[in-house]
């Protein structure tokens, strides 16, 4: 598997990933996500993929170039905040890869690059969000190291 930046010529394979996170989210969430639709209009994806703020990586079978899985990044700072440090921050806000690869070890491997691209950037910190209704991604990413920094809390009224 090759790992790189994203292409417009993955988004295809890009969008089927998305619609599988939708998936587990609405079926986890219905109350929250909407079913049968992706995160991002393909307007929306080929801006992200050209946004260098922004990297998008794809882990992609060497020969046939399939997108095997992905991870959506985001860059964040706050500078000249009241109360928050200047750290440059790598925020994942996404992570996927193919239902019928999973457990071959293409997100681990996804996820080490990231962590790698962020040390090469400088960044402080590799950040991300998962829903308390998925259980399989938190063990993902409780098997890659990652501990709590913060809990979101709701009361449904």
């Amino acid at each position: 598997m090759q790992i790189r930046r994203a292409q417009e010529r993955d988004m295809e394979g890009i969008n089927r990933l998305l619609f599988q996170v939708l998936t587990v989210h609405h079926n986890g969430r219905p109350d929250l996500f909407k079913g049968n639709v992706k995160k991002y209009t393909d307007r929306e994806l080929a801006e992200m993929i050209r946004d260098d703020s922004r990297p998008i990586f794809v882990g992609v079978d060497e020969t046939s170039q399939q997108v095997l899985g992905y991870a959506f990044c985001v860059f964040q700072q706050h500078p000249d905040s009241n109360i928050l440090t200047d750290i440059k921050t790598l925020y994942i806000d996404d992570l996927c890869v193919e239902e019928e690869h999973r457990g071959e070890h293409i997100g681990s491997r996804i996820y080490e690059y990231v962590l790698d691209f962020a040390r090469r950037e400088n960044c402080y910190n590799v950040t991300l969000n998962v829903w308390s209704c998925n259980d399989a991604a938190k063990s993902f990413y409780e098997k890659c190291g990652l501990v709590p920094q913060k809990i979101g809390m709701e009361k449904i009224l």
